[in-house]
């Protein structure tokens, strides 16, 4: 099964090896039929500390790294590419 591949924007790199990605997603009411939108926080794993607040990053599906870290930044040439 491929790996979910989802786009964001970090909202934090206080922690070592670990930025916390805002991922919003849109979908329209069932009822009310207006556009909603909903985002979730993601921390994610980046090795060499190289995001910054207000990045627009990528991050991939992976095995759990702690208790709270599933997802990895993928880096900038293989998101562009």
């Amino acid at each position: 099964m491929p790996k979910r591949l989802l786009q964001g924007v970090v909202v934090s790199d206080k922690n070592d090896k670990t930025v916390v990605v805002r991922v919003e997603r849109r979908f329209t009411h069932p009822l009310l039929e207006k556009t909603v939108r909903r985002s979730k926080n993601y921390q994610a794993h980046d090795e060499k500390n190289e995001f910054k607040v207000g990045e627009t990053v990528w991050i991939e599906e992976c095995p759990p790294i702690s208790r709270q870290k599933r997802w990895t930044v993928l880096p900038r040439e293989q998101a562009a590419g």
